[in-house]
């Protein structure tokens, strides 16, 4: 007996067949996305290349399905861009450190350069302004850093102790090189790599130590005394100074024989210096009449021949009377100590200022330089005492002496001593276009593309390593927004102009594949 249809066997049936059709396009969107997104990849890891089957969508996703460690200096690149496509080429290219020297400043670079002859020829390939640029090998013997060959394309020019050599084959390291010529590096000796036209010049360094001297002049001081016995304005040099001498002891860095820096170890006096003894007459005290003596006394200018308004103002002086009284008082005062007579019963305690007559003892703090203007420092003092204003003026003027002795000792010390730098520290545009030629021809990116990165960074920045945006915040050569991001590449990404550029070109060929692509966005819409 057939069934009869009934609309619960109907919807019944409607259901299984909506489920088949579901299950049967899910299986088909499946399989379409496994097919589409399945790719066979060439990975080519530091010359070694192998193919890969991935379902990855990017070169990141791959290198981190593969187990590919990918340092921050490191040249990935691919065919189909950072989006991986089927069949597409990925590189990955270690870089290494290796130290450069652009306008004579050491700096590192991060290169993937398989020779020294190769490093050097990404700085010429763009390079129009010959700017000399160095290949320093820091250590031979290290794999790392010396195990490149110098010039795998012919002989290498070996230059050691004065003498040059040839060594016919160029595909070996600097190591077997020197070794193969007999020349045995110090523990401090320099081996570079640099281009003299079409040669290749392999030169080593001899840095040695030792020890010179050098004899300095230590100049003599001036000390200034006022002579009651001279007329206002007279001087006479009581004792005529004579300058000194010490002898410096340094430890010397020679390279190849030129002293390159010194170090002060220390020095000894050998000749002490002789201080001058200037005398200089008493200023003629200024006369006023005496009308005005009560108003004077309430100023500072008062003047010495009141006696009342002596007393009641800080800046009031002895009169004349009182400066040559054969009488001492109980407390000497430094204008009675600088009288030209003794007095007859002497204080108990010895006056600061010198005596007028002829002493060898020079003051306690003498001056560097005779001092003509004893009487004008006075007056601006406004003091009409000529023992008490020269006698301040004296101590003032040894203070400074003193001062400049101290600072000219340390720059004797500081101005011989070594000094050492590294990176593209506040460097120049030039410095900074040079480091720059080199890292884009490392990039692989040949044609027109510095001459655009050249174009792109001097509407930026001007190349400079300090522009910044105030407005923005971008800051830097590439004008990073915000500048913290270049930290990535180093800590003093606000002072080395290396660490801004390598970020920049990292940044662009992430974003633009290379500078052409950059400057025809920047050209386009008004940034990058």
């Amino acid at each position: 007996m057939a069934r009869r249809w009934t609309p619960q066997r109907f919807q019944a049936r409607r259901r299984i067949r909506v489920a088949a059709c579901a299950a049967a396009v899910t299986v088909a969107c499946m399989a379409s996305f496994l097919v589409g997104t399945h790719k066979t990849v060439a990975l080519e890891v530091n010359g070694k290349t192998e193919t890969v089957q991935t379902y990855a969508m990017s070169v990141d996703r791959l290198l981190q399905e593969q187990g590919v460690a990918v340092k921050t200096h490191d040249i990935i690149t691919s065919s189909s861009g950072n989006a991986l496509a089927n069949h597409a080429v990925v590189k990955v290219q270690s870089a290494y450190q290796a130290t450069i020297t652009i306008e004579g400043k050491d700096v590192p670079f991060w290169t993937i350069a398989t020779s020294a002859d190769q490093l050097l020829g990404f700085f010429q390939d763009n390079e129009k302004a010959a700017s000399q640029v160095t290949v320093n090998i820091q250590n031979v013997y290290n794999q790392l850093t010396g195990g490149f060959v110098i010039n795998a394309n012919g002989p290498v020019t070996v230059v050691a102790d004065g003498k040059s050599s040839e060594a016919p084959n160029g595909k070996l390291p600097a190591a077997s090189i020197l070794d193969s010529k007999g020349i045995v590096l110090g523990k401090e000796d320099r081996v570079s790599v640099e281009k003299d036209g079409d040669q290749t010049v392999l030169r080593v360094k001899r840095v040695t130590h030792g020890e010179t001297t050098k004899t300095v002049s230590i100049p003599f001081v001036t000390q200034t005394v006022v002579d009651d016995t001279l007329q206002p304005g007279e001087t006479v040099i009581r004792q005529q100074g004579q300058a000194g001498e010490k002898t410096q002891t340094y430890n010397t860095t020679f390279v190849d024989g030129q002293a390159e820096s010194a170090v002060l170890l220390k020095e000894a006096t050998t000749k002490e210096a002789i201080n001058q003894v200037v005398a200089v007459g008493p200023e003629k005290p200024k006369e006023t009449p005496s009308d005005n003596s009560s108003s004077d006394s309430n100023s500072n200018n008062s003047d010495s021949n009141t006696n009342d308004s002596d007393s009641k103002t800080d800046n009031s002086d002895k009169t004349t009377s009182d400066s040559n009284s054969s009488k001492p008082s109980g407390k000497p005062s430094s204008s009675a100590s600088a009288s030209a007579k003794p007095s007859e019963s002497p204080s108990s305690k010895p006056s600061n200022s010198p005596s007028a007559s002829e002493s060898s003892k020079p003051a306690e703090t003498p001056t560097q330089k005779p001092s003509t203007n004893t009487n004008s420092n006075n007056n601006s003092n406004n003091s009409n005492n000529s023992n008490s204003g020269s006698s301040n003026n004296s101590g003032n003027s040894n203070s400074g002496s003193n001062s400049n002795s101290n600072s000219n000792s340390g720059n004797s010390g500081s101005s011989n001593s070594g000094s050492s730098s590294s990176g593209l520290w506040h460097a120049s545009p030039s410095a900074a276009q040079t480091y720059a030629r080199g890292a884009v021809a490392q990039y692989g990116w040949g044609g027109t593309n510095f001459d655009s990165l050249v174009k792109l960074w001097n509407k930026e920045s001007g190349w400079s390593w300090s522009a910044e945006n105030k407005s923005s915040g971008a800051y830097g050569i590439p004008q990073s927004l915000p500048g913290s991001k270049m930290a990535t590449f180093g800590a003093n990404w606000k002072d080395d102009a290396a660490i801004q550029i390598n970020w920049g070109l990292s940044y662009i060929s992430g974003r633009y594949g290379n500078p052409d692509a950059a400057w025809a966005h920047s050209q386009k819409n008004g940034w990058y």
